[in-house]
């Protein structure tokens, strides 16, 4: 009896520790990248945009029809407003088994975007990066560019509902469908910035380590703190 218990025990704590490596490795990917790449931008100032940035700039301007432009338009608007905590709070609702956690889980996962969401105004404002010029935007924007708030808001909306439908139907092959759908979904919102004219692609790129590292970070910290028995 004592030895069935133990192996039970060890089938449900068996994954944790490489969950957990897999966390650390994206919050060490996320930072490491994003630091570099913010050295980067704040060694080009005096107006300098980086080979890469002016680059992608040119291409979108030259491949940009109507019809894709008005497409652009439409996914990139899912990655702002309500839409994101609407998708966090689904999230949590998904990812609960009971009323009870499906509060929790939800109030987590709202507490974790807007948190995540003010550590990169914060930085946002303190890296204060202009954007493209403004006879290139083929939609409105507003603020400083570095890092990326849609492409930031999708990649963390994509990780959070990715971490719920694993939560729920891990393995499953209707989860990695889900999983790749909510990830091609975040790659294209933050696409659209660039297509759009109102982003350098390396705003885009910086939020979308800044995503991997929140999202690893609140993943290992949950991981730590949580017995498996009580997620």
């Amino acid at each position: 009896m004592i030895k069935d218990a133990t192996a039970g025990h060890r089938s449900v704590a068996g994954p944790v520790a490489p969950c957990i490596r897999t966390a650390l490795g994206a919050v060490l990917i996320g930072f490491i990248g994003l630091l570099g790449l913010t050295v980067v931008v704040l060694t080009a100032r005096h107006g300098a945009v980086l080979p890469i940035d002016r680059a992608a700039h040119a291409w979108s301007l030259h491949h940009r029809p109507s019809a894709l432009v008005t497409a652009a338009k439409a996914v990139t608007a899912t990655g702002t407003g309500v839409f994101p905590y609407a998708a966090a709070v689904a999230a949590g609702l998904i990812a609960g088994r009971n009323p009870r956690r499906r509060l929790g889980y939800a109030t987590g996962a709202l507490a974790f975007l807007l948190l995540g969401q003010a550590l990169r105004y914060g930085l946002m404002e303190a890296i204060n990066r202009s954007r493209p010029p403004v006879g290139d935007w083929a939609t409105h924007a507003s603020g400083f560019a570095f890092p990326s708030g849609h492409a930031t808001t999708s990649a963390l909306m994509a990780g959070l509902l990715v971490a719920a439908i694993g939560h729920r139907a891990y393995g499953s092959r209707a989860g990695r469908v889900a999983a790749a759908l909510a990830g091609c979904w975040a790659a294209a919102v933050g696409l659209s910035r660039v297509l759009l004219g109102v982003h350098w692609v390396t705003d885009v790129v910086a939020g979308w380590l800044f995503a991997a590292f929140w999202l690893g970070l609140g993943a290992a910290l949950i991981r730590t703190a949580l017995p498996a028995h009580r997620r």
